[in-house]
């Protein structure tokens, strides 16, 4: 099957399944409706809480939850073959990703905009809420840490996008002046202020910057304080200063970058110069662990991600304006994701044949190319490994238009980065409410202040990024540990929308219940695997944590199995009393 074939069905079908199974369960399953005032509105304040046109809101969920997920477990997971890859993220978004996503965001703005660690104790317990907040928190703090380590290698790999990504920031800020201060068209000067940054991207291959060693700490562990520190600034700010106008550029961006890919699929495909040399199915690659269950904790942002529930019932419950607008940003935003995965797995399996370069070594092209990247999981497996095998494999797509690479490199580099600083503020916002969340229950109210609940945020990442050397790569330590709590805090997050669901009568529980049923085994099983291979290799540190993860996931598991029953069969819960808006 060719690579145009594959986009083509692949994005029809998404298309339906908005439409059809998408409004389907905003219509008959959450029964969606404007009559109910929305938190934004309720509780309104210019710095979290404020109503959005969805247009907006969904660039700002989109970027957020997008960053380098939909690239690096697609770009590592097509190791199993490209097959495997690309029905689990189809047939994932679809079903899973994009009901955890808007399940877990409506279910918040009917809860006062309270993060889903904060709902807990209403569809469960108090305990369980405690376990939730734990898992939530390392998750988060995992990320925080991370994804300022990813951005610094991005632009340790592609100096040229230095500029542009920094130059963003003010462009954003101004742009946020010109629509909230002086009432200008968002549409119009968004564009522009795209079309500025661009100007940047296209002079970044002459204005490079390498960030030299300071005091002793390498460049990358010099980028991940300047953006922590940027982190901090940008996640206290009203969304309206920074977050909403810089993620209505990226909006804009996604769309030249993924309309760039389609051109590329569709140039290089009648040029003949497009093939999948990518394995279809590859069982037992070479240091690889099992494809079951790992294939399914390997992807998650294109198909599901915990991280997603977090933004949903974070950032963007705070900001919807109509609970209708929900399903377009909540189930939308995921199936542009599959969309955005189906791209890069179609980069990774058929771009990179187009031209590979090694290190020291010659070109290499077609079945030779991919073999050589993807000679190992280990080979595969590092961060800087995933971005070059999507950014190369994409830049060599988008070459097929006439554009000359080093463009196309300067692009989908500040494409990359862009997202993964989306990713960084959101994720600091996130971690910074959940702070101040449990602080509030534990009456602990000097810590939930927004400044001093971003400063544990911020100070707790700094820390886990160089507790292991000056180089910020300390959460390399637990990042053998991200893909199985990602995807148990999903899995988790999909009980939680079983039970709600249960609670309205009906057999409503069965679109999120046989999902949370699917990851809680995949999630556990993976989890058991894991604790036996950190045996093998005597790391304590990673054995104790995954153990912890364990206990927490068994725990909820079992907690909502016997809420649900306890609850099965009663007579729906009566609607809460409707205010008008």
């Amino acid at each position: 099957m060719g690579a145009l074939v594959i986009m083509v069905v692949a994005f029809i079908g998404y298309i339906i399944m908005y439409k059809l199974y998408g409004k389907f369960i905003g219509r008959k399953i959450f029964q969606l409706s404007n009559a109910c005032k929305t938190p934004s509105c309720e509780y309104e304040d210019g710095i979290d809480y404020v109503p959005t046109k969805k247009e907006i809101i969904f660039g700002h969920h989109f970027t957020s939850i997008a960053g380098t997920g939909p690239i690096v477990g697609p770009a590592i997971a097509i190791i199993w073959g490209w097959v495997p890859a690309l029905l689990w993220v189809f047939i994932g978004s679809i079903i899973m990703g994009a009901v955890h996503d808007f399940g877990a965001l409506i279910i918040s703005m009917r809860n006062q905009g309270k993060s889903i660690s904060e709902y807990t104790a209403k569809y469960i317990n108090n305990r369980t809420k405690i376990f939730f907040f734990l898992i939530v928190f390392l998750e988060l703090w995992i990320v925080i840490a991370i994804f300022g380590l990813v951005i610094a290698i991005v632009f340790a790999i592609y100096p040229q996008s230095v500029l542009a990504v920094w130059v963003e920031v003010p462009i954003a800020i101004y742009l946020g002046y010109l629509i909230y201060k002086k009432g200008k068209s968002p549409l119009a000067w968004s564009i522009l202020a795209l079309a500025i940054m661009y100007f940047f991207v296209f002079i970044g291959p002459w204005a490079q910057f390498k960030m030299p060693t300071i005091a002793g700490i390498p460049a990358t562990g010099v980028w991940t304080i300047i953006l922590l520190a940027y982190a901090f600034i940008a996640s206290t700010l009203p969304v309206t200063t920074l977050l909403q106008p810089r993620d209505f550029i990226n909006s804009h961006q996604l769309v030249v970058a993924m309309g760039l890919l389609i051109l590329g699929v569709l140039f290089a495909s009648f040029g003949g110069n497009l093939e999948i040399v990518a394995p279809a199915v590859q069982m037992s690659p070479a240091e690889a662990p099992s494809m079951w269950p790992f294939l399914f904790i390997t992807i998650a942002c294109g198909a599901i991600s915990g991280f997603h529930s977090l933004v949903s019932s974070g950032t963007s419950a705070k900001q919807v304006r109509d609970e209708t607008d929900s399903l377009f940003v909540g189930y939308g935003s995921m199936l542009m994701e599959g969309a955005l995965a189906t791209l890069v797995i179609i980069a990774v399996a058929a771009g990179i044949g187009m031209g590979y370069t090694p290190k020291g070594g010659e070109t290499l092209t077609g079945v030779a190319a991919w073999t050589t990247h993807y000679s190992s999981w280990a080979a595969a497996a590092g961060l800087g490994s995933k971005v070059t095998a999507f950014v190369d494999g994409a830049a060599n797509m988008i070459g097929a238009l006439g554009l000359p690479k080093v463009f196309a490199l300067a692009i989908m580099g500040v494409f990359v980065a862009s997202f993964a600083g989306t990713t960084l503020d959101s994720a600091t916002r996130i971690q910074r409410y959940v702070i101040a969340e449990l602080a509030g229950d534990l009456k602990l109210n000097f810590l939930a202040n927004r400044y001093a609940a971003t400063t544990i945020a911020v100070g707790s990442a700094l820390v886990l990024a160089f507790i292991a050397g000056p180089g910020g790569t300390g959460a390399l330590k637990l990042w053998p540990l991200f893909g199985a709590v990602n995807q148990t805090l999903a899995a988790l997050a999909l009980v939680i929308i079983t039970l709600y669901l249960e609670k309205q009568g009906g057999l409503k529980w069965i679109v999120a219940g046989v999902p949370a049923m699917f990851m809680a085994v995949m999630t556990i099983w993976a989890v058991i695997v894991n604790q036996f291979h950190f045996g093998t290799q005597q790391n304590v540190l990673l054995q104790v944590i995954n153990i912890c993860i364990l206990f927490i996931a068994v725990w909820i598991v079992i907690e909502g199995v016997i809420r649900f029953f306890r609850v099965f069969g009663q007579p729906p819960e009566q609607p809460e009393p409707v205010t008008a808006s």
